[in-house]
């Protein structure tokens, strides 16, 4: 016996009454009362059929746009979970792991430059003005990265008050400019209340050939940091070779 004769027969009622009914209209003798009560019936089962047919859709219609709407959300948690996995939750600027992707992906196609900064003296800023404040700074840093560099720039920060700017160029000198740009750009910016003393940091630049690992570039740029730190802060510096 096959699977669907076991299936139960949602229209036997009507199955039977359209059995009768052909049965009546082969039957020429049939009078005119038996054909009448036929009919009836046949209205009747039909309306049900109707009844039962618009229910159905009206259900399929609502699973329907269930559905979407679910989609939508599933979409919608998709989009927060990637942006969750990328992004720096304090500042919304990149996460250390996607910078490493995009500068990777950049040196694989071209030439690029690798900017890293570091606040100065930061830990005083939290030691006289409290984490929040320190937050604030944070989170000012970035901004003005962004207002000076663009939104499609790759900014991130890497560390608690270190910060890589991702430059694809095949000109060092540009990238040593733009470095100097976000320098100056900080400096001259007004601290965030409730910060009483100017905000700097300390730059280091590395200008890479394409096929250039991450790992190289940002050694390169970290030393170079590091020289900035060394040399007084609120300065840029560059690795060279040699």
């Amino acid at each position: 016996m096959s699977a669907s004769s076991l299936e139960p027969d949602l229209f036997t009622e009507e199955s039977a009454v359209l059995a009768a009914a052909r049965a009546l209209h082969a039957d020429d003798g049939a009078s005119v009362e038996a054909q009448r009560r036929m009919l009836g019936e046949l209205v009747h089962h039909y309306e049900r059929l109707m009844r039962e047919t618009r229910r159905l859709i009206r259900r399929s219609d609502r699973a329907e746009r269930d559905m979407h709407v679910l989609n939508r959300e599933l979409q919608a948690l998709a989009g927060q979970l990637e942006y969750r996995a990328t992004h720096d939750p304090l500042t919304g600027a990149l996460n250390r792991g996607a910078v490493i992707e995009q500068a990777s992906s950049l040196l694989a196609q071209g030439d690029m430059a690798l900017i890293v900064l570091d606040i100065d003296l930061f830990k005083q800023v939290n030691d006289d003005f409290g984490h929040p404040a320190g937050d604030c700074v944070i989170r000012a840093v970035v901004d003005c990265l962004q207002d000076l560099l663009g939104q499609y720039t790759p900014i991130g920060r890497v560390g608690g008050e270190e910060f890589s700017v991702v430059w694809p160029t095949s000109s060092r000198e540009e990238a040593r400019q733009v470095a100097q740009d976000i320098c100056d750009a900080i400096a001259a910016r007004q601290p965030p209340a409730p910060i009483t003393r100017p905000v700097t940091v300390s730059v280091g630049m590395s200008w890479n050939r394409a096929g250039t690992t991450f790992e190289n570039a940002y050694s390169h740029a970290d030393q170079a940091l590091y020289q900035a730190k060394r040399d007084g802060r609120n300065c840029v510096r560059v690795w060279r070779d040699g």
